[in-house]
């Protein structure tokens, strides 16, 4: 009984500790994404150039690209690098440039003797812009408002060389697409909420912007130019600081993107964005392990806890004033991105999010990432 006891009460110390850790990143990180409040849109016009990489993307640029080419702002071009397609997209952009003057394609024919990953695509738009203001997207993303770009490039002064940005994915039927929009939100939760705290570590290249200048000052891509990902958050993770970084979320500064359609899919794409974790700086890494690792002896501890009726009434306190703190958080967060739909499900995902990406994770770690995709 004594060790049983002792048992339960380290236990019980665990909880509390991973709840206070818990407790820690809701108020102090993800509480002050919600409470973030822009400025007004008060910045003169900045040229800006607008920068997409595609390979076989003829629908996707059929269908978005307009939301892009038709912004309500007098100085910008859109550079689409047409990567060794092999569908229509040459076509597809040849018909665009005829109504769009202010559309520039860059052409990368395939070559057998040389293989490339997007990094390569990236820095062939970097170096065809003429402007020093660079503004990243998808061929799959649709900006959400012709507001787009001037809400963007309104963030940048003398001081600020990142602009980071939300690209959320379209709504659709199903308990997967739920989750995938669960699953960016909270991400972009944490992003921003370290940015705001003065902690950038990431973007997403579905909405990102940065200096030219300050990226060939920086060397590009440099020493994790050989991995296959790392063209948002690597570059954004080795150079951004607390001074020179911006955050901009509202909706008309968002784009969406078309999601996975199947658990397949969405893993294949998880586990190549999950190929740059390693390479974060380490005080970033250490941030990043610490919440979900703490999630998950959070939900084990409890279990156990109440199975065995030890100090259940202050196990449901600690319980109670997380969960009440959490559901405030992720509906003002559903509201801040947009994200319909998600209040339903969030403990759900909440518990098993952790579980599924370490999964993701560790599977990684055993699988070369050259076997992956482009995109």
């Amino acid at each position: 009984m004594l060790y049983e006891n002792l048992y339960l009460l380290i236990i019980f110390i665990l909880f509390s500790l991973c709840g206070a850790v818990q407790l820690f990143y809701y108020l102090y990180y993800y509480l002050a994404f919600i409470l973030y409040k822009h400025p007004e849109l008060k910045s003169p016009i900045k040229p800006v150039s607008v920068v997409i990489c595609a390979r076989n993307e003829s629908e996707n640029l059929a269908r978005f690209l307009p939301s892009i080419l038709e912004q309500k702002y007098p100085d910008y071009e859109v550079i689409v690098v047409n990567d060794c397609s092999e569908d229509d997209s040459y076509d597809i952009l040849g018909s665009f440039k005829k109504k769009y003057p202010h559309l520039q394609i860059s052409n990368v024919n395939k070559d057998s003797k040389f293989t490339h990953n997007k990094k390569f695509a990236q820095f062939i738009g970097i170096k065809a812009a003429k402007n020093d203001l660079l503004l990243f997207t998808d061929a799959d993303c649709r900006a959400e408002s012709d507001q787009w770009l001037k809400t963007v490039v309104s963030r940048f002064n003398s001081d600020i060389d990142f602009v980071l940005g939300y690209g959320g994915y379209f709504k659709q039927n199903g308990l997967l697409n739920r989750y995938i929009r669960y699953d960016s939100m909270t991400i972009a939760m944490q992003y921003f909420g370290m940015a705001i705290r003065g902690v950038p570590y990431m973007g997403v290249g579905r909405n990102l912007s940065y200096r030219r200048s300050m990226f060939f000052d920086k060397k590009g891509f440099g020493s994790y130019n050989h991995v296959l990902s790392g063209d948002d958050d690597l570059f954004v993770n080795s150079n951004a600081e607390r001074l020179n970084t911006a955050v901009e979320f509202r909706k008309e500064a968002q784009t969406r993107s078309v999601p996975a359609v199947s658990v397949m899919e969405w893993v294949k794409q998880k586990k190549r964005h999950m190929t740059t974790a390693r390479y974060y700086k380490v005080g970033n890494r250490f941030m990043l392990i610490t919440e979900p690792v703490s999630r998950i002896l959070f939900y084990t501890s409890i279990i156990i806890l109440l199975s065995s009726l030890y100090l259940w009434q202050y196990v449901l306190i600690i319980f109670g004033i997380r969960f009440i703190i959490q559901t405030f958080v992720i509906t003002k967060a559903q509201k801040r991105l947009n994200e319909p739909g998600i209040e339903i499900f969030f403990l759900f995902f909440d518990i098993f999010s952790p579980v599924i990406n370490g999964t993701i994770y560790i599977t990684n770690l055993f699988t070369r990432s050259g076997k992956h995709k482009w995109k």
